[in-house]
């Protein structure tokens, strides 16, 4: 499969199962601690370095952690076969790690500058597939961060644990219905093409280096 003309592809075992799943049991441990921590009432309900039990707008209510160290370090461990897989220079930018849980949904939409290259990797937990529209969607700004709305029923794709999925995050909607399992982990691995306009100014999500934190951006 062409990435340069479908605008994604699957690498299947990215990285090895066994690495997958010490990844994922980690992060389950990290959701716990967090948890058990908020309980005790040591930490509030938001931490830069445990992550967020609240989760995001695309997800309330489902842990997940900007810039993880461990997920940030997968981050450039893939970037060999990412660039390999797309023909492309890339700077890394940042990672991002959810915990899905039951009721789920990650409605249509397309990423911001720092995700111009995504991949959503599978850690573990119950299989949940993930939906891509590659068609053109026409009035639709490619530019900006939007939710966008077809009537197409796209492309679905499904991921075992250390198989990822390559994508253009700003050209390509993509989304994933109801989840029905318990859990399922995966990590958002961004990249910019390094001959995109401001791609240089943008390495790191602005950051000084991987690891660190959003507030540390410029």
């Amino acid at each position: 499969m062409s990435f340069k003309k479908n605008k994604y592809c699957i690498i299947k075992e990215a990285i090895p199962k066994d690495i997958a799943e010490f990844v994922y049991n980690y992060f389950l441990m990290k959701r716990k601690v967090l948890q058990t921590m908020i309980e005790k009432r040591y930490i509030s309900t938001f931490s830069d370095e445990w992550g967020k039990l609240e989760g995001d707008d695309q997800a309330p209510n489902s842990y997940s952690h900007y810039a993880d160290i461990a997920m940030e370090t997968l981050l450039t461990r893939c970037l060999p076969i990412m660039e390999k897989t797309t023909k492309l220079k890339l700077f890394p930018t940042y990672s991002y790690a959810r915990i899905y849980k039951t009721g789920d949904v990650l409605k249509r939409h397309k990423d911001r500058f720092s995700c111009e290259i995504s991949t959503t990797m599978n850690l573990g937990g119950d299989p949940w597939c993930i939906y891509l529209e590659p068609k053109k969607n026409v009035g639709i700004p490619d530019n900006k961060k939007i939710t966008a709305f077809s009537k197409n029923k796209g492309i679905k794709v499904i991921l075992k644990p250390g198989d990822m999925l390559v994508y253009k995050g700003m050209e390509l909607e993509h989304w994933r219905e109801e989840f029905q399992g318990d859990n399922c982990c995966q990590v958002f691995l961004h990249y910019n093409n390094q001959n995109s306009k401001n791609a240089n100014k943008n390495i790191y999500d602005q950051r000084k280096h991987l690891g660190l934190p959003a507030w540390f951006k410029k």
